[in-house]
């Protein structure tokens, strides 16, 4: 019972933070089962399972608040789930450990000018509102799709950050699209686990208890997205992408840095993340305040 709990809470807690950001349920809630002894692929499909319920009311709460592009959801979702279903079938004999410090040294990269572009720059704004082009969108959502299934978890990793260097999309709108598109990931890989693995290693109440969890959670993370500042959320939403890759890559074979040298990356990064938070915040409210300024100076009926 303390471990359905303990998955319940994880759950939540996954949600809360996937649908405010983008990304990171499926990372989070993967590395607790491998980290309880659950096999790759077990793990992956448990992950998916409890995600159809979880994506579902995110999606259809994004919606609600108007978060959501459906475009968008149709041409990246489609491919993004021909991925996960190919993923998912061949994860048991592929192995990732090469991949995965190459795919994180390109997200980093990505975290990096997704941060520092919201925190200097605000809202990029000259491509905003201009459509996404499927030839972009489709293979987008093809490796996405493979690399959330065969790793856990990926589709918002790869998938927000790469709408968000777009500028063609404001934060909010991405944050629910990739939300919103990956209940097609999660059905696809689904099916393609249980295809391949059937009942092996799936724990029911484990998936029920994640569900559960992000059932509670996928609401208050659509409602929070839509409060919060453009410019604020892509400078959180690039730290959790730098912080997330960093680790990766200081635990992977090409680094395999030691506990101490891993400690003093953590502090610097976490002071470099919270003072770009800071500055994004102060520019935000000199942008209202600027604004409101501008409109009280407006002769009335102008």
């Amino acid at each position: 019972m303390r471990t359905l709990i303990l998955l319940a809470l994880a759950g939540l807690g996954a949600q809360l933070v996937d649908g405010s950001l983008g990304m990171a349920y499926g990372v989070t809630s993967t590395t607790l089962l491998l980290a309880l002894g659950t096999s790759p692929a077990a793990a992956s499909a448990t992950v998916h399972l409890a995600e159809i319920g979880t994506t579902l009311m995110s999606g259809a709460s994004h919606w609600r608040f108007g978060n959501v592009d459906w475009k968008v959801v149709a041409r990246i979702g489609v491919p993004g789930a021909i991925g996960s279903f190919l993923g998912a079938t061949v994860l048991s004999s592929l192995s990732t450990e090469v991949a995965e410090p190459v795919m994180s040294l390109i997200l980093l990269g990505l975290g990096l000018y997704v941060m520092s572009r919201f925190t200097f720059r605000g809202l990029p704004a000259e491509n905003l509102g201009k459509p996404l082009r499927k030839r972009f969108l489709s293979p987008l959502g093809l490796v996405a799709g493979f690399l959330d299934a065969t790793g856990g978890g990926g589709w918002g990793p790869v998938g927000t950050p790469a709408l968000l260097a777009s500028g063609r999309m404001e934060p909010r709108k991405v944050i629910g699209s990739i939300d919103t598109s990956e209940f097609l990931v999660a059905v696809a890989a689904s099916l393609g686990f249980l295809l391949s693995l059937g009942s092996q290693g799936l724990d029911r109440y484990w998936v029920l208890a994640f569900l559960l969890g992000g059932l509670v959670a996928a609401p208050v993370a659509a409602w929070l997205v839509r409060l919060v500042p453009p410019r604020v959320l892509g400078s959180a939403v690039g730290g959790v992408i730098i912080v997330t890759n960093v680790r990766t890559l200081l635990r992977s074979v090409w680094i395999g840095a030691s506990g101490w040298v891993s400690a003093v990356v953590y502090v610097v990064l976490y002071a470099v993340w919270a003072a770009a938070l800071t500055y994004s915040i102060r520019a935000h409210r000199q942008e209202k305040a600027a604004e409101t300024e501008h409109a009280e100076r407006q002769p009335v009926g102008a």
